[in-house]
């Protein structure tokens, strides 16, 4: 009786242990998953974590390339700006010194026609006491200055540059030699024949037979009779010369003696 009751006793205490154990093994399956759960939970967010932080360091990247290249485009407009500012500089100088010379301008304007008038007056009387050459073109020329002087579609500026460009071309008379027909009276007739100038040094006069040569004497003011035999070949000559049918070369002319300082 008591033995049976023993195996009894086992029975049921072997019963318990197993149902235990299962119930132990049932709980480390589930504590298990919760901990593969778990890791796997991490790396998810691990990996989430690594491609947040590379997607921020390709960013990071980007911006400081950006950066270095406004940078160099920041140092280009400075350079740039600093050569700008100097140019601005420099006309605002200029801008200066023209609103000072449109000030002074009308000063200068009523400066520029009294000059005119006395370089036209002087003009005028350098031809009349100069050796007589061309003066019906000189005078029409100083009438013609004088003519410009009270037009008001002229600006003073172009009365003055006639004047000047006047002056220059009595200046080049000086300098060549020079050959036109014209008449010369003598001894009361008109006689037609060619004029000979070498500058301001001599000038010439030979009728059209060749058989009468005059020479213009500056302190008498008044036409020379050369002789024909010394002077006629010569002026022939000159002549040639003048118009370019010969080549340039000596010639015997009268020419005033230099007076002694």
């Amino acid at each position: 009786m008591t033995t049976h009751r023993l195996k009894k006793a086992l029975i049921a205490a072997l019963v318990c242990a197993g149902t235990f154990a299962g119930a132990a093994v049932a709980v480390q399956a589930n504590t298990l998953d919760s901990i593969l759960e778990v890791g796997k939970a991490k790396n998810d967010a691990a990996r989430k974590s690594q491609a947040k932080i590379d997607r921020l360091a390709d960013e990071t990247r980007d911006l400081l390339t950006d950066y270095k290249t406004v940078s160099k485009q920041i140092d280009g407009l400075k350079v740039y700006n600093a050569r700008l500012q100097s140019q601005i500089d420099n006309q605002l100088m200029r801008i200066e010194e023209i609103e000072t010379s449109i000030d002074q301008t009308t000063v200068i304007q009523r400066q520029m026609t009294p000059l005119v008038i006395r370089m036209i007056d002087g003009l005028e009387k350098f031809i009349e006491l100069d050796v007589p050459f061309h003066e019906e073109e000189r005078k029409r020329r100083v009438a013609f200055l004088r003519s410009n002087l009270d037009r008001s579609d002229i600006s003073v500026a172009e009365k003055f540059r006639q004047v000047l460009e006047a002056y220059k071309i009595e200046n080049e008379y000086g300098r060549k030699i020079d050959s036109y027909k014209g008449s010369l009276e003598i001894d009361g007739v008109d006689r037609d024949g060619n004029f000979f100038r070498v500058g301001r040094v001599a000038l010439l006069f030979q009728t059209t037979d060749t058989q009468t040569s005059l020479a213009w004497d500056a302190d008498a003011r008044a036409w020379q009779p050369l002789d024909s035999g010394q002077y006629r070949t010569a002026i022939m000559k000159g002549l040639r010369i003048a118009r370019k049918e010969a080549s340039i070369d000596l010639l015997n002319m009268p020419v005033p003696s230099p007076e002694a300082l």
